[in-house]
């Protein structure tokens, strides 16, 4: 008599085989995920250092304020994850991202006179820890809280 096909503990091992794989796979492809959001802030960040440096240029000081009378003129059309901007609060120093990280998140960015340090928060990963990077007067992008550690 021939056989056709396989036997139940034939495919209960090749399941078995593919949860192990899906289960080493899952947080290195949760690291990835967050990692590549993480695009947007070094994006974002740097178009930031232009337009203070820009506005440095102009009045001498550097400002805390994105928009509005006294501000950068900056401004994030569309739709962005993160949340950048000064923590000193009000409308016109930060711009709230899609992923919702208060402005209290970028505890330390301030500017004044010839020093600023701007920054950017989200909660890349859903585990309610912000990601934080800033960027200061010499361009230098830090990683101040990594997210992308717990994903």
């Amino acid at each position: 008599m021939k056989r056709y096909g396989f036997s139940l503990l034939e495919l209960m091992i090749v399941i078995a085989i593919i949860a192990v794989l899906a289960v080493m796979a899952v947080p290195t492809y949760k690291n990835f995920l967050a990692r590549s959001k993480r695009a947007e802030a070094y994006a974002h960040l740097h178009a930031l250092y232009i337009a203070e440096q820009a506005y440095f240029a102009e009045h001498g000081e550097y400002t805390d304020k994105l928009s509005g009378e006294g501000g950068l003129g900056f401004d994030m059309p569309g739709k962005h994850l993160y949340t950048y901007g000064f923590a000193n609060g009000g409308g016109d120093s930060a711009f709230e991202g899609s992923l919702k990280a208060p402005s209290s998140a970028l505890a330390g960015t301030s500017a004044s006179g010839g020093t600023f340090v701007v920054g950017a928060a989200a909660d890349i990963d859903g585990d309610g820890v912000a990601d934080v990077l800033t960027v200061d007067q010499t361009g230098e992008i830090k990683i101040a809280v990594d997210d992308t550690k717990n994903a």
